[in-house]
């Protein structure tokens, strides 16, 4: 298997990982007759950095545990990883989330069969704003994954051109971690997708997969935590760019 093929599949196995043990922290507390039933957005927001450390570890030394386009597009912008690849990432990193998203179904599929409102089976597989309005939506989404992608490309080597891109395993405590005070501190708007494929893969998965009450998958909505987050990736490359030649 070559070099490519051995990151593709790293990327497929890593963000399937971020997604089962994600939006898995979801269901556990917005399903009913859970044992994490209505246990808060606290609980979620822990879950999600769990599920960041363990699947960056996994996938790290496989293809550098990138996990999400906007994290993708950053590192290239900022000339850490190589264009020739992102297409490939960004179609494994759906993947992998489409396949963690129906995993997580099958783990909770009686849970599923006796939740009836639709709005909570929705928010275990995509995200929904608190106020629905594109351009505020769009903007703090844009805000919570610069703040990620600017972090990654620190982590990863703190000068231009001197990091291949990738994060380490030991890299996976402090991403967790700026993942979980993104969650804490920005989340409330949105739901903090940060994550075009986190979104994107589950609400495919909600659209196609036969769930009893699982109403409409809110495609309208679709297109801001995808635009947001690669709008914020691009940020983040710019201004690491630019703070070196100011400095």
């Amino acid at each position: 298997m070559t070099t490519e093929l051995i990151a593709y599949l790293g990327e497929i196995i890593g963000t399937a990982i971020l997604i089962l043990l994600g939006n898995g922290v979801v269901a556990n507390v917005l399903l009913t007759r859970t044992k994490g039933h209505d246990s808060g957005l606290i609980v979620i927001t822990f879950g999600w950095a769990i599920a960041v450390f363990t699947a960056v570890f996994i996938a790290a030394p496989l293809s550098g545990a990138h996990l999400n386009p906007a994290v993708t597009l950053g590192l290239a912008l900022a000339g850490k990883f190589d264009w020739g690849l992102v297409p490939g990432y960004f179609v494994a990193q759906l993947i992998g989330a489409f396949i963690g998203q129906c995993v997580a179904v099958l783990a909770y599929r009686d849970h599923y069969r006796v939740t009836e409102d639709s709005g909570l089976v929705l928010a275990t597989f995509s995200t929904d704003p608190a106020i629905p309005r594109s351009s505020s939506n769009t903007m703090t989404e844009a805000i919570g994954t610069f703040v990620l992608v600017f972090a990654v490309l620190y982590i990863t080597g703190p000068k231009i051109g001197d990091s291949p891109g990738s994060l380490g395993a030991l890299d996976a405590l402090p991403v967790a971690l700026v993942v979980l005070g993104i969650g804490l501190s920005l989340g409330g708007p949105t739901g903090y997708a940060i994550n075009p494929a986190r979104d994107l893969g589950p609400r495919i998965a909600h659209a196609v997969l036969p769930l009893k009450h699982k109403g409409d998958s809110n495609w309208p909505y679709a297109w801001v935590p995808v635009v947001g987050p690669l709008l914020g990736a691009a940020l983040a490359a710019g201004l690491w760019h630019f703070v070196p030649v100011a400095l």
